[in-house]
Order: C-alpha cells, then sequence, then structure tokens
C-alpha cells in the first residue's frame, strides 16, 4: 500500500516537473498565492519554499510526480494524463488544468498506415513508452503485438526497421511530418492534471481546497480568454 504516514506538520508539499509545462504551471500556482522563493527554471535545487515557508515545491521527473504524490511524499502535483492511464496511481484527480494539450496516438509509416489497420491475428511489432496502454488497446483488437519499450525518440524505430508502429505523444504532428510518419488513430487527448494524496485531502483539506479552488477559476478564466 502506498506509504502515506508523513509528518503533517511538515510544508504543504507540491510536486513539480520542469520543462514546458513548468511555464504554464507557474501562471496557475500563482493564482493560489504560490510564489517559489527562487527561480524553478534555473535553481539546481530539488526543494523550493514558496513565499512564507507553509509550502515547498519538490522539482522532479515527470514520471516520477505521481509517485512522489501517491506514498505520500508529496501532498499535491501536476501530472499529464497519459502517465495517470499507464500508472494508474491510487491518487485523486479533482482538476484537469488544461494545459499541456496534446493526444496519444498511433502513429507509423505512411506506407502501412495507408494500407489499413493490422488485421485481428495479424503480428505487429511497436515501439513505445507506453507498455500497458498499448498492449491494451491492441490486445482488444486480437493483434499480436510486440511491445519495444523505448524513453524517447520514437519516431527513429520505423524508420530503421525496427518497429511498424509507434504510441506516443502528439502536440503539432510536426516531427512525425518530418519523418515521413502519419498518425492512424487518437488513443486519448491528454492534458496536465492537478493531484492530490488521498491521505493528504483528509488531514490538511483546509490548506488544500483553497488552492483547488484558486486553481479551478484560474482554469476558467484562462477557457474564457481563449
Amino acid at each position: 500500500m502506498p506509504q502515506t504516514d508523513f509528518p503533517t506538520n511538515r510544508p504543504l508539499t507540491i510536486a513539480l516537473s520542469k520543462g514546458r509545462i513548468l511555464d504554464d504551471t507557474l501562471p496557475l500556482l500563482q493564482s493560489a498565492g504560490l510564489m517559489p522563493q527562487e527561480d524553478l527554471h534555473k535553481t539546481r535545487k530539488l526543494m523550493v519554499d514558496a513565499d512564507g515557508g507553509a509550502v515547498r515545491f519538490l522539482l522532479i521527473r515527470a514520471a516520477d510526480v505521481a509517485t512522489y504524490v501517491e506514498h505520500g511524499a508529496a501532498d499535491m502535483g501536476i501530472v499529464g494524463r497519459d502517465l495517470l492511464l499507464e500508472h494508474k496511481p491510487h491518487v485523486l484527480q479533482p482538476l484537469d488544468l488544461r494545459i499541456g494539450c496534446c493526444r496519444l496516438c498511433v502513429a507509423g509509416p505512411r506506407e502501412l498506415i495507408e494500407k489499413g489497420a493490422p488485421a485481428a491475428g495479424s503480428r505487429i511489432r511497436v515501439a513505445t513508452k507506453y507498455d500497458h496502454l498499448t498492449a491494451q488497446y491492441y490486445l482488444a483488437r486480437g493483434v499480436h503485438a510486440e511491445i519495444i519499450h523505448l524513453y524517447g525518440s520514437m519516431e527513429l524505430a520505423p524508420l530503421v526497421g525496427m518497429a511498424d508502429r509507434i504510441v506516443d505523444l502528439v502536440e503539432t504532428g510536426s516531427t512525425l511530418k518530418a519523418n515521413n510518419l502519419i498518425e492512424e488513430t487518437t488513443l486519448y487527448e491528454i492534458s496536465s492534471r492537478l493531484v492530490i494524496n488521498p491521505a493528504s485531502m483528509a488531514t490538511r483539506s483546509t490548506q488544500i481546497q483553497p488552492i483547488i479552488d484558486a486553481m479551478a477559476a484560474a482554469v476558467d478564466q484562462a477557457g474564457r480568454q481563449t
């Protein structure tokens, strides 16, 4: 079972990841009065206090955010829906932040995709870092998929003959196009979610709920402006 017995007198802890999503995350945090004491883009620290000291941020890999929240090392976090679907952590998901929007797609070389989807009973090789979701998708269609786990540069796998398809996040599709790959289907629409440890929500709701409310209002405001 996830560990949830961290001391409640520690600062409220929010797990974040660096990268492009941080630019969209910071205004939402600031809407809740959460201002880091240092520039999160530049600091080499892994733990940074917010102004006032009642909140701190953990700066970790995107793939680890939900794990820190699930095990109680962080009370809250911001993580992509793709990782939540793949790993199914035991966390609350009270808010779609509507940032980091993209889609999880099946793609492959144009000449293969234009021949049509693999028939039931056929065998293919698929490169992805989403092993569970990919296996689930092809199993439901009766296709024998050999999953080749990669951590990045999925588009290269079909080019060198290592895989017939890839399953990966697609935002604009420009990288696919540059490598003569096209989309076959979209599995899921993806955006970033606010996640919360269930025990933290039960014991620290007076701290957490105002943050949820402020961020929800900021998300709605941003939606009205677009």
